[in-house]
């Protein structure tokens, strides 16, 4: 139990996160991150009532794979043009996007349309999540450049927190996307994303922290897909998969029982916790080595992903995806400091979206392959590839991940030709 002279210290840690940049950014990026968490179920709802079931399928799934390939597209651009004309020109574009979307929906034009259009929605989403942590690792590290012998621990607390903040994010909008479908009209949930990203996206691009570019010159010289950063890419997607299964086995078991409403509300169980762990390991962050952290957090997440074999009503299903959250977020975290202390400073805008990219196409895919498999043999076959996608997570994390031997300072601040061949240029 945490003792009264331990409480402000780790209240301190959190002030010492929200000192850094002030407490406008991180209200801005929650809320400019709430366009993608409604645009794919906005989609779905908006094109299963105003169309079919199989268009809005379709067109949310060219949604997550525009948004997967777009991600290291932008990621890379914010790194060498500077995150201010990227996310002002990637916002925009997206608000475009959305508004041609529910258009073609409205007046019903043809499926091939809608699912073009849905596909320029993804590709344009300005990747605030990936870039939001770019930014806090660079403020954190010109901190330490004032004081270099500043502990990384505010870096490992700031990404935690961010990590909280986009959980609370993706909890946040579906159900207003459902509360705008529900009282105003189907094409609701994606009209409002569309005027939050003008308006947030906005205010995210021109805040007063975005990092200016890198040259591309300067970044060419470094390479970013070596063993240490595809060992990351592959938990994230591997927990993608985890989420997209368990997506699909939770939305069977709820048309099963008869109420396909409740799946959202099991769902969101999920968010609940895991932000709330994300809080609170960014008041009091693990003492542990971040490598020992992501494998003790994926093998804990594997464990607590067996009760849903057995789960038959909602109030079960409930509990099991709420204990699973406890877990996921310091796996996460976990993948986001090890990425801070293995992607070159040049191109960390683009490392960061490449692990996004893996989540999302991680869910895409186990999602499809779930869904498929519950509508034949029942949800409990959709929970069967859950569980074997957490093992196949934990086998990953003990034999691929490996500890950092270079410090995260030195990486970051010494030329590329002087650091290991695990971390460079190539």
């Amino acid at each position: 139990m945490t003792t009264a002279p331990d409480r402000p210290r780790d209240v301190a840690g959190l002030r010492a996160v929200a000192r850094i940049a002030g407490a406008a950014l991180p209200a801005i990026s929650f809320a400019a991150r709430l366009p993608a968490a409604i645009c794919p179920i906005g989609t779905l709802m908006m094109l299963t009532e105003l169309g079919s079931i199989g268009a809005a399928g379709i067109a949310a799934g060219m949604l997550w794979t525009g948004q997967a390939v777009g991600g290291p597209f932008l990621g890379r651009h914010a790194d060498r043009r500077g995150h201010r004309p990227v996310i002002l020109a990637a916002s925009l574009a997206n608000a475009a996007a959305i508004a041609a979307l529910v258009t073609s929906a409205i007046t019903a034009m043809p499926l091939v349309v809608q699912a073009a259009l849905a596909a320029v929605v993804g590709l344009t989403v300005p990747q605030i999540g990936p870039l939001s942590r770019t930014r806090w690792v660079v403020l954190t590290e010109s901190r330490r450049e004032e004081n270099p012998a500043a502990s990384p621990e505010l870096t490992r607390r700031a990404l935690s927190f961010d990590t909280a903040v986009d959980e609370v994010s993706f909890m946040a909008g579906p159900a207003l996307a459902g509360l705008a479908v529900a009282v105003v009209h189907p094409a609701a949930g994606l009209v409002l994303a569309g005027l939050v990203i003008a308006v947030f996206g906005t205010l995210f691009a021109l805040h007063p922290t975005a990092p200016g570019g890198t040259p591309d010159r300067a970044s060419s010289r470094v390479r970013l897909l070596h063993p240490a950063l595809m060992a990351l890419f592959a938990m994230a997607l591997l927990q993608g998969m985890i989420w997209g299964s368990a997506n699909a086995g939770t939305s069977a078991l709820a048309e099963h029982l008869g109420d396909t409403g409740m799946a959202g509300f099991v769902w969101g169980a999920m968010a609940v916790t895991s932000s709330a762990a994300g809080l609170v390991v960014t008041m009091r962050p693990s003492t542990l080595d971040p490598t020992l952290q992501l494998r003790i957090a994926i093998t804990a997440q594997a464990v607590l992903l067996l009760p849903l074999l057995v789960v038959d009503g909602f109030l079960g299903a409930a509990a099991a995806v709420a204990g699973i959250g406890i877990a996921v977020a310091p796996h996460l975290i976990a993948v986001f400091i090890l990425a801070e202390q293995v992607a070159p400073m040049e191109r960390m805008g683009e490392a960061m979206a490449l692990l996004g990219s893996g989540l999302i196409v991680g869910q895409g895919v186990a999602a499809l392959a779930a869904g498929q498999w519950a509508q034949h043999s029942g949800h409990h076959s959709a929970f069967v590839l859950t569980c074997a996608c957490g093992a196949a997570a934990v086998c990953a994390a003990w034999a691929f991940v490996r500890p950092r031997t270079v410090d995260p300072y030195r990486a970051a601040h010494v030329p590329a030709a002087d650091l290991p061949e695990a971390a460079t240029a190539g």
